[in-house]
């Protein structure tokens, strides 16, 4: 889905929340009986669902490409670092990857410290 229909759907759940809520939170008429109101708990629903497609899901989305980014590392690709340091892969170990940079020094960083594979 893309951002501008998960805005959308967000803004659109949202009103309908408030509307619900609007509407629960009004005085009862005289003559109205007691006995239970589910508005608060389709808000909630409401609420949780939005939450989740619009931050929980896109996140583990973005986890598992990562992991798949990480786990097909190999030696000769061109890769920049979350901390923005531009090498190519000299070696892989399970855990760590030594890059050469630019200046021809090595450096050995955490495989999950890659943040991007660069396209030759």
């Amino acid at each position: 889905m893309g951002k501008n229909k998960a805005l959308i759907l967000g803004a659109a759940v949202a009103l309908l929340a408030s509307v619900i809520l609007i509407g629960g939170c009004l005085v009862p008429q005289e003559g109205d009986g007691g006995g239970f109101d589910p508005t608060f708990i389709i808000i909630l629903v409401l609420m949780f669902a939005m939450f989740y497609f619009l931050m929980v899901r896109p996140q583990r989305k973005r986890q598992k490409e990562h992991q798949k980014l990480v786990e097909e590392l190999k030696r000769g690709d061109r890769v920049i670092t979350a901390g923005g340091i531009y090498g190519v892969i000299e070696s892989t170990s399970e855990d760590s990857i030594v890059i050469r940079v630019e200046s021809g020094a090595t450096m050995r960083v955490a495989r999950g410290s890659v943040a991007l594979k660069q396209e030759r």
